[in-house]
């Protein structure tokens, strides 16, 4: 059965943790899918992922749509969400409808998320008017890192706890379906959750949030040893992969494969 935004809100309601995890192409997202992942995130974390960039900020809309619609062509049940990329929104709420009515019309999201609060409110409300569902994003935003003096947990000072608070308070109100809060202490992540409807997926933000979210190849332990504390890897595969890759050259450089069974 199809998981809707309707689905993830009765989530909170009925204190049921919700699991989120970055998905970039089909064998993964059907991968996520086949265990139970209920949001598939196309985040632009593609960027640093899989495109070999320092941050999310150079990631496209080309590049988004790209991985969205490889996406959707596998996914049968769980609710796809597309990040907006930096500059596809900042430059007023008509550009911001168009470009997330695109992810869903032709990249086959159910639903976009964006960054920011209160400086992003009149998009917000754009984008809810026009019927796009929407994930709302507070704490650590990656696409403003450089403001933030890189990547940071956010929120400890009383001052921009408050501001964190608040805007959590604004998005929840302005009618976006969940929020993620990235990097923030783990009593202010707990207080945004009991403060706002829908529901909080964490990141880096404790055990109090409504649901959290990986990426997927850092869960895997594909990018070698994590330098993020909150990073949990459930497996090590980049071991396992190098030695495969390994064998496969030097049994090609010996002449052991292909061997005469594996010839026509």
């Amino acid at each position: 059965m199809k998981i809707t935004v309707k689905d993830i809100l009765n989530k909170k309601i009925a204190r049921e943790k919700i699991s989120v995890l970055t998905a970039y192409d089909a064998p993964f997202a059907a991968l996520e899918e086949e265990c139970g992942v209920d949001i598939l995130l196309v985040g632009d974390s593609v960027g640093m992922v899989l495109l070999g960039h320092a941050s999310t900020r150079p990631v496209t809309m080309k590049e988004i749509l790209h991985h969205t619609k490889a996406v959707s062509r596998t996914s049968k049940s769980s609710l796809i969400v597309a990040d907006m990329p930096f500059g596809s929104y900042e430059n007023g709420a008509a550009e911001a409808v168009a470009n997330a009515r695109q992810l869903i019309k032709e990249g086959g999201a159910h639903a976009v998320k964006l960054e920011g609060g209160r400086e992003e409110a009149k998009v917000v409300s754009a984008l809810v008017k026009a019927k796009i569902p929407i994930m709302g994003h507070l704490g650590l935003t990656p696409q403003s890192v450089e403001f933030l003096g890189g990547y940071k947990i956010q929120g400890k000072s009383t001052q921009a706890a408050k501001r964190i608070f608040e805007d959590a308070k604004l998005l929840d109100r302005l009618g976006v379906f969940a929020i993620v809060l990235e990097c923030v202490p783990a009593v202010l992540a707990k207080k945004i959750t009991k403060a706002v409807k829908v529901p909080t997926i964490g990141i880096g933000a404790g055990p109090d949030c409504d649901g959290q979210v990986l990426v997927v190849n850092d869960l895997l332990g594909m990018n070698g040893n994590s330098k993020y504390r909150f990073v949990r890897e459930y497996a090590k595969l980049r071991p396992v992969m190098k030695r495969a890759i390994q064998r496969y050259v030097g049994d090609v450089k010996t002449g052991r494969f292909p061997s005469k069974k594996e010839s026509f």
